[in-house]
C-alpha cells in the first residue's frame, strides 16, 4: 500500500516541478527583456539576468541558454503569436482589396504593438552579435513571407496594380509594414498606433490597388 501511495503521488510531484520550472523560465525571459530594453543587449550579462530574476547563473543557462538563445526565444514570441495566423487567414478570405489590406494592417499592428520591445532589442543586438543577426534575418524572411499573402490575395481578386510583380509588391509591403516602420513612427516619432495603422493602410492601398477603370 505504501509503495502504491508513493507511486500515485509521483506524477503530482513531477507536475509541480515542471510548473515551477516553467515559472522560473518565464521570469528569466521577462527579466532579460526588461534589462535588454533598459541597458542595451550588449551591456547585459547572464549574471545581471540571474541576479534580477532571483535565480542562480547555472539555472539561467539550464533553463534558457545564453544571451543569444534567450533573445531567440523572445524573437519567436512575435513570430509564433496567434495573431499572425489569424491575420493571414483574414487576408486570404477577404472578398475586397481594401478589406484585405485593412486586415493585414491591423494584424501586423497588433503583433508589433505586443512585441515592439523585442523588435527594438533584436535590431540593436544584431549589430553586435552575428548569431543574432542570423536569427533576425530568418525572422525578417518569415515576416516578409507573411506579408506576401496579401500580394497573392490582391492578385487573386484582380485588384493588384498593373505592372507590379509579386516580388515588387511584397517589397512595397515590407517597406510600409516591415520591422523598422512601426519602430520609426511609434517609438521614435511618437505617432499613436491608430494613426500609424491608418496611414500605412492608406499608403498600401494607394501603392498596390489598381485604379478603377471607366467602362
Amino acid at each position: 500500500m505504501t509503495a502504491q501511495a508513493g507511486g500515485s503521488r509521483r506524477p503530482y510531484r513531477n507536475d509541480r516541478r515542471a510548473e515551477a520550472a516553467a515559472v522560473t523560465r518565464a521570469t528569466i525571459l521577462d527579466t532579460a527583456l526588461r534589462l535588454f530594453v533598459q541597458h542595451g543587449y550588449a551591456k547585459v550579462t547572464i549574471g545581471d539576468i540571474a541576479r534580477e530574476a532571483g535565480a542562480a547563473v547555472p539555472t539561467v543557462y539550464a533553463s534558457t541558454g545564453g544571451k543569444s538563445a534567450i533573445l531567440t526565444v523572445l524573437m519567436n514570441r512575435g513570430v509564433d503569436d496567434p495573431v499572425v495566423e489569424r491575420t493571414t487567414d483574414a487576408v486570404r478570405t477577404a472578398t475586397e482589396a481594401r478589406a484585405a489590406i485593412a486586415a493585414l494592417a491591423h494584424g501586423v499592428r497588433l503583433d508589433n504593438e505586443r512585441h515592439l520591445d523585442i523588435v527594438q532589442v533584436m535590431i540593436t543586438a544584431a549589430a553586435v552579435e552575428r548569431s543574432v543577426e542570423d536569427e533576425l534575418r530568418q525572422v525578417a524572411a518569415a515576416y516578409r513571407q507573411a506579408l506576401g499573402v496579401l500580394t497573392e490575395r490582391l492578385a487573386q481578386l484582380g485588384a493588384l496594380r498593373p505592372g507590379l510583380s509579386h516580388e515588387r509588391a511584397t517589397d512595397i509591403l515590407w517597406f510600409l509594414f516591415g520591422l523598422p516602420s512601426w519602430r520609426l513612427f511609434v517609438a521614435e516619432r511618437g505617432w499613436s498606433w491608430d494613426e500609424t495603422e491608418h496611414w500605412l493602410t492608406e499608403q498600401a492601398t494607394a501603392a498596390l490597388v489598381a485604379e478603377p477603370t471607366d467602362d
